[in-house]
């Protein structure tokens, strides 16, 4: 299955979609001041152990690096993903939260 995900800034999220459309899982946020605050990550139960939310969140957090701003994971599930993949940790704004 191929996705795509996209910042719906409107409705202040990422969505993940299969090809048809569908959204598989979307991270919500919220921005201030050049941080994005992730509140909370969903995957649809169906597409859960595939690695859909891993995707959503990596390229979500690769789309705020590309715009210079830094996260505050909020989100267990993005909280989690940070702590396991090292090479985002320069993206947490306060370190210490």
């Amino acid at each position: 299955m191929t996705t795509h995900v996209s910042d719906r800034a409107d409705e202040q999220r990422f969505e993940i979609a299969d090809d048809d459309g569908t959204v598989l899982g979307v991270a919500e946020y919220q921005r201030r001041d050049g941080v994005v605050v992730f509140t909370h990550t969903e995957v649809d139960p169906r597409q859960e152990g595939h690695g859909i939310g891993s995707t959503l969140v990596r390229e979500a957090l690769d789309a705020v690096r590309a715009a210079g701003d830094r996260i505050e994971p909020r989100c267990p599930f993005v909280r989690a993903f940070v702590a396991d993949h090292p090479e985002y940790a320069d993206l947490v704004a306060d370190p210490t939260r």
